[in-house]
């Protein structure tokens, strides 16, 4: 039987093909590069059209480069615009095929057509190939001398582009001498407004390098020029007008008559209808006047009118900007903007990102006078079926709460949000409710009274439940079920994932017992034998603390852990006045937006501890070779991303332990009575009324203890490979295997932390111990070895990621093992041996 026939379709020229494509194209191509037919310009550029769809989607069509540049020649600026963006595309990484476009890029810079001189100009300088820098400085020299604006104003851009290629060509070339003497005398007001930005970008790099360079960039803040760019001022365009506002933003005025004046002239610039250049001048008057504070709270009033059009007229991503300005100006000045709260109400059709920034404004500009209002506004946005916008209006009451004086019609509308039964509202309420509680503590009749009718198995979220076990604990007097709610949470403790809640019921329950004992004596002996049994360190910590305070003294533990309330008068969340002040100082830049200062999301150090992604280039792989260190091996470009991602990526699989050599109260998920021995700290030494106390605390909490107790048998000691060699490959592959045995922090001493000046230093001392390193990386304060050792005359692998803070002084631990049972013999030996680094 015959195939079915397959039907032809023409390829779209949106959807090109791939190979067989690119090749008819270039035949094509090559047919019409010399043709002088009628109707040839129309055939080229469907032609260029495809190759430019082709280009565009992905596919390789370098190709044709030639055949393209040949269909160059023509007089035709349609195809002159496609072939210039086609060859800017492949001329930085074809440097080859760069040296073809030369000669017709030359060619139409001399073109009589001064558009084809400008694009042409503007190609040649956006090739980026450095071989060919010498062929830019004739047409360059002739650019920023042509008769024809644009051309000139092309030149201007190609010469900053010339300096970033190769900056000792451009300075040989005294283009920065002509740039400035085109600012000074060019008729065209884009001419200057190009000459003033490569001017400031070349003056600002070479600076470093050379006084003459200095003082020409200080020239620029001089005041003749100044005063030239401000009487030309409204020829420029909006985008040149914000750069001239830049520049005269950091010019000093002499005296404060010269201040009026440049006000006076920029003040209808506060009307204009780009956004861009009202901010630009909001910033200029702004530092113009910090020195005068009369007169800087009457630019406020001035300022308020135009930002608040603005945000109205604008779309969500202008409003967003200008919002952000304006929230940077009320935290300075709230009592300016209080009496135009409702500009700040949400409109319905807004996206989220801008609603969520207009509940901080009305956060930020609510005080006596207006509360009531923004407070009935918020409480109908928090039944809003957008739960993250219901969220949001529960968190704006409750800061709204904390920062007034008079909050009882507050704290009413928060309680009936309790009564609403939606889970989401009910859990943000309750986090809100336990901050309220802190500060305000004479409005915990009312809350409880609520708080006690709420079911602990209705709250879900972590922070909600926490906050919940935190009134239940700190005021279990005044909760009737408090002890046994507790204790119902403790029965269910391996059920609940979250460390916070696990370590705030510790503390309720034991808040708990001191205020109503016998009820709660039951959930605190199963608190602390759960607590001190589980996985996570800081909740085993705590525990093992709360149990030794109880043997120590019960009087003590009780003013320890439950003494007398103290209202918080402040909260930490807020922002430092010193970031605020920076965030001010780089008012109309992305600073503004992301609340931060531009070092906090441009410097490498404060982009988070490890982020490594930019940087894998610089990822020391082992040590430098020394006569007694073994060099690691190299690992191969794609599997550096193993190394530096699986511990982030990676959940724990495998049984965690804490590391501790304590003993500790035995749990098996039900409120039975542990087996253990000791739960006294290593340095107590018990004494005949210690161990009374010890007895009496473990029979009052049901931990009984034998009454004598033999040591363990020391574990058999691990002995390691002296010449264990893992190949890159195998420890990824392992590490992607395995789970985690052993997960936790332990300390680095402080004179390892003094030598790890040189991080080659800690890798040396390891692989005394046989421990070798396969990778490192990080900077100061953060530094990130991946470890492996093997055991000694068994085929079983230890593997180790070891991230160390030095600043902290901690070190985090994540161990992989083949032979599970003896992962924590090797952390022990892991820790010993880093803990004498630094004192040999």
């Amino acid at each position: 039987m015959a195939p079915p026939a397959q039907t032809h379709r023409s390829p779209s020229p949106s959807q090109p093909s791939g190979k067989g494509e690119v090749s008819d194209l270039k035949m094509q191509l090559r047919q019409l590069a010399g043709s002088r037919a009628p109707g040839t310009d129309d055939a080229k550029r469907e032609l260029f059209k495809k190759v430019i769809s082709c280009m565009t989607i992905g596919i390789d069509v370098s190709s044709v480069f030639s055949e393209m540049v040949m269909c160059s020649a023509t007089s035709d600026i349609v195809l002159k615009k496609m072939c210039y963006l086609y060859v800017g595309n492949y001329a930085k990484n074809n440097p080859e095929l760069a040296l073809l476009t030369i000669n017709f890029l030359q060619k139409d810079c001399k073109d009589e057509d001064p558009m084809i001189r400008g694009l042409a100009l503007r190609s040649l300088c956006s090739l980026r190939v450095t071989n060919l820098v010498e062929y830019l400085v004739g047409p360059l020299g002739l650019g920023l001398k042509d008769s024809n604006s644009y051309v000139r104003t092309v030149a201007a851009i190609g010469v900053l582009k010339l300096y970033h290629i190769s900056a000792s060509t451009c300075m040989d070339a005294d283009f920065p001498v002509t740039l400035k003497h085109l600012m000074l005398n060019d008729r065209d007001a884009q001419v200057v407004a190009n000459c003033l930005c490569s001017l400031q970008e070349i003056w600002g790099l070479e600076a470093t390098k050379s006084e003459e360079a200095s003082t020409e960039r200080e020239t620029l803040l001089s005041k003749p020029l100044i005063y030239y760019l401000l009487n030309r001022f409204k020829e420029f365009s909006e985008w040149a007008q914000c750069a001239v506002l830049d520049l005269v933003s950091k010019y000093v005025p002499a005296d404060n008559n010269e201040i009026f004046d440049m006000m006076n002239l920029l003040e209808d610039r506060l009307q204009h209808a780009n956004g861009a250049v009202v901010l630009a001048t909001i910033k200029l008057f702004l530092q113009l006047t910090l020195s005068m504070a009369d007169i800087h709270q009457q630019v406020y009033e001035r300022i308020k009118a135009p930002l608040l059009t603005l945000v109205s007229s604008g779309g969500p991503e202008q409003s967003y900007a200008v919002l952000s300005h304006l929230h940077l100006l009320v935290m300075r000045a709230p009592y300016i903007f209080s009496a135009d709260y409702k500009h700040f109400y949400c409109q319905y059709n807004e996206p989220f990102y801008v609603k969520k920034l207009k509940l901080e404004m009305l956060t930020a500009v609510a005080n006596e006078s207006n509360t009531y209002e923004i407070v009935t506004e918020l409480c109908e946005y928090a039944a809003n079926v957008d739960i993250p916008m219901a969220r949001e209006s529960i968190r704006a009451v409750g800061k709204i709460a904390l920062q007034q004086y008079d909050v009882n019609a507050i704290v009413d509308r928060l309680l009936q949000f309790l009564e609403m039964e939606k889970d989401h509202v009910t859990a943000e309420t309750l986090v809100l409710v336990k901050d309220l509680l802190r500060k305000y503590p004479q409005w915990s009749h009312d809350c409880i009274a609520v708080v006690g009718n709420i079911s602990s198995k209705n709250v879900q979220e972590p922070k909600a439940k926490a906050a919940l076990i935190w009134m239940l604990g700190e005021y279990a007097q005044d909760m009737q079920d408090a002890p046994y709610v507790l204790e119902s949470l403790v029965e269910n403790w391996e059920e609940e994932h979250s460390a916070e809640v696990r370590l705030h019921l510790l503390t309720a329950v034991v808040k708990c017992f001191f205020r109503r004992p016998p009820e709660t004596q039951k959930a605190l002996g199963a608190a602390l034998a759960a607590g001190v049994n589980d996985f996570h360190q800081d909740v085993h910590d705590r525990a093992l603390l709360y149990y030794r305070l109880l043997q120590y003294n019960v009087s003590v533990a009780e003013r320890v852990v439950n003494p007398p309330k103290q209202a918080v008068s402040v909260f930490a969340d807020t922002q430092s006045n010193e970031i605020k002040d920076r965030i001010f100082d780089e008012f109309n830049s992305l600073s503004v937006v992301y609340q931060k200062p531009s070092y906090m999301f441009t410097d490498k150090e404060h982009r988070g501890p490890f982020a490594f992604s930019e940087e894998i280039g610089n990822l020391s792989i082992g040590a430098e070779p020394t006569d007694n260190v073994v060099p690691a091996q190299r690992i191969e470009a794609n599997d550096k991303d193993l190394l530096l991602s699986t511990s982030d990526k990676e959940e724990s699989k495998g049984s965690s332990h804490n590391g501790s050599a304590y003993s500790a109260p035995g749990y098996d998920g039900s409120l039975a009575a542990p087996s253990q021995t000791d739960l006294v700290s290593l340095d107590y030494k018990s004494t005949p009324s210690a161990a009374s106390t010890t007895s009496a605390i473990d029979d009052l909490l049901g931990l009984g203890l034998p009454a004598a107790a033999s040591s363990p048998p020391p574990p058999p000691v691990l002995k390691l490979n002296t010449k264990a060699v893992l190949d890159p490959n195998t420890f990824q592959q392992k590490w992607r295997q395995l789970p985690i045995s052993i997960s936790q922090e332990t300390s680095i001493s402080p004179q390892g932390v003094a030598a790890m000046t040189t991080p080659q230093a800690l890798i040396r001392h390891m692989q005394g111990h046989s421990i070798h390193c396969i990778a490192s990386g990080g900077q100061a304060p953060n530094f990130k070895f991946f470890f492996y050792a093997q055991k000694a005359e068994e085929p079983y692998t230890y593997l180790v990621e070891c991230i160390v803070n030095s600043s902290s002084c901690k070190v985090q631990l994540k161990i992989k093992a083949d032979d599970q049972s003896t992962s924590q013999a090797f952390s022990e030996l892991f820790q010993s041996a880093l803990s004498k680094f630094g004192f040999s």
